[in-house]
């Protein structure tokens, strides 16, 4: 079984997450021990961002990636469980969970495909990239 990083690398929907967990060397640290749970943003999700000036900044980017990264593993089905709720991340902040119209809701992303398992832990493909700085803010009653 491949590790996370293997994973990603494999995966042609995730080049870009990819990408800039290498150019921070965060590569590193998802293919340790863990385990891990990896919140990955798709291609897409990059997009809808300016990605370029994103890649460029490198102490942005590690922040933005590690408040992906939860130490531990948790199933889709854990993390439902959890709701209404909080998982902290390796940025230090917190990540909102919630339902929204019968969906899990993880800050300002929704689970494309769940459950992918590696040797160090699971990957969850999200629709959106969250974004540290709006850590919070998305339910206070839970601050």
């Amino acid at each position: 079984m491949k590790d996370i990083m293997e994973t990603i690398k494999a995966e042609a929907s995730l080049s870009t997450l990819a990408e800039a967990l290498e150019k921070t060397n965060l590569g590193e640290m998802i293919k340790g021990a863990g385990p891990f749970t990896l919140f990955a943003p798709s291609n897409d999700a990059f997009t809808r961002m300016d990605i370029e000036k994103f890649i460029q900044n490198p102490k942005d980017l590690s922040e933005t990636l590690t408040y992906h990264i939860v130490a531990g593993k948790y199933s889709a089905g854990e993390i439902r469980e959890m709701i209404p709720g909080k998982l902290a991340t390796e940025n230090g902040k917190s990540l909102t969970l919630e339902m929204d119209e019968g969906e899990a809701v993880i800050d300002n992303g929704k689970f494309v495909v769940t459950d992918i398992e590696c040797s160090n832990g699971v990957i969850h493909i999200i629709d959106n990239v969250f974004q540290p700085q709006l850590s919070g803010w998305y339910r206070e009653d839970l601050l």
